[in-house]
């Protein structure tokens, strides 16, 4: 049996821009892309602690270093810049495997989002 186990986390980061104009994505620096153990165009979980919005969308490099958070396309209207998020992605793992995985979980600067 496979069982569905939260894989990474990036806890309290805020928004930097909403692209209403692209195809859609969140752009997410890429220090904290390696830090949080996430790849580009992997599925996330993006949770608005402001207004309490959830959605589905993938992962695309964002510039190293810039701490640039950023919902592109249809999710831009969901969040305006300055909400706090909390990013997600989730992995399927065989049972037992799933009782002793530990997910990786970021705790980075919520005014910078930039890692501590």
């Amino acid at each position: 049996m496979l069982i569905e186990v939260i894989k990474s986390k990036i806890h309290k980061v805020t928004i930097t821009g909403a692209n209403l104009n692209y195809i859609g994505s969140i752009t997410i620096d890429e220090d904290l892309i390696d830090a949080a153990n996430l790849i580009e165009n992997e599925k996330v979980y993006v949770l608005d602690l402001n207004n309490g919005e959830r959605l589905e969308t993938y992962v695309i490099k964002g510039v190293r270093g810039s701490g640039d958070i950023c919902l592109n396309g249809a999710a831009a209207r969901k969040v305006i810049v300055g909400d706090v998020i909390i990013i997600m992605s989730f992995g399927l793992l065989d049972f037992q495997e799933a009782k002793t995985f530990k997910p990786v979980i970021i705790f980075p600067d919520t005014k910078t989002n930039k890692l501590i």
